[in-house]
């Protein structure tokens, strides 16, 4: 399968067919347009790759989600647009697919990001947000107005909610997720594991912390370090799991200057 992608040519006036790309990954319940900032503002450098992972967006709807899979899209897609070496950017479920990237196939991986996440499996934190998602989708509600008030029985904050419809679009046969839900649910337990590794990826690797997330914690360091042991840690303050959207300056700031050094 090929997944489905916009590709962002760089905009220097210098620009050749040997720029260097960055693919950028979302997480769970997103889509490509969750980076397009940080994405537009790489173009004055870099060509940019965003990404729908399987089950998501416009790609393919496919029963199995294993971070060897979901790699394995990724260099398909490089494959297919002939493009051999590259720098990635992942958030969360997408930060997982990037580092099993850079092990799997380290030599083709140049720079690393991963925003909000380690090595390591995860506890369940999305049981109310599925059984929100779910009560959307039964109630058949025609507008984002009406599914806030539904999910707002099972998520407290506006944010998040306002980030989950972002994907509950109008379609002709009226408004759906754009994400399998069915599918996202069936392999959540996959999604939030972590498959054993017996690799390293030594080339330059940012973690990028919110401040107020424990999805990297001071236990993470030493999956970190055993696996990406040239990688250093960011924190930015006052943010959460989805930093790159409550802080999207220092977000883009930190990422920028990771990948032009």
């Amino acid at each position: 399968m090929l997944l489905n992608y916009q590709l962002k040519p760089s905009t220097r006036e210098e620009s050749t067919d040997k720029n260097q790309v960055i693919f950028l990954i979302h997480g769970l319940f997103g889509s490509l347009s969750n980076l397009s900032g940080l994405g537009k503002e790489l173009q004055s450098e870099y060509d940019v790759i965003l990404v729908d992972v399987r089950n998501h967006g416009q790609s393919e709807r496919k029963s199995t989600m294993s971070y060897a899979e979901m790699a394995d899209d990724i260099f398909k897609l490089a494959d297919h647009l002939q493009i051999e070496e590259f720098s990635i950017l992942g958030h969360s479920m997408g930060g997982k697919i990037a580092m099993s990237c850079a092990l799997t196939q380290p030599q083709r991986i140049q720079r690393l990001i991963v925003a909000d996440i380690a090595p390591l499996a995860h506890a369940d934190k999305h049981s109310d947000v599925f059984a929100g998602l779910k009560a959307v989708k039964a109630s058949n509600v025609q507008s984002r107005t009406e599914a806030d008030k539904v999910l707002a029985e099972y998520v407290d904050t506006p944010e998040i909610r306002q980030f989950l419809l972002k994907s509950y679009q109008r379609t002709s046969d009226g408004f759906q997720f754009v994400y399998d839900l069915e599918n996202l649910y069936h392999n959540y337990s996959s999604i939030i594991d972590w498959p054993a590794q017996d690799t390293a990826y030594s080339n330059p690797t940012l973690f990028i912390k919110g401040e107020l997330s424990d999805y990297i914690e001071e236990t993470s360091q030493s999956a970190i370090i055993k696996l990406f042991p040239n990688a250093k840690l960011k924190v930015i303050n006052g943010t959460g799991h989805w930093l790159h959207a409550e802080k999207p300056k220092t977000f883009n700031r930190l990422a920028i200057n990771f990948f032009a050094q």
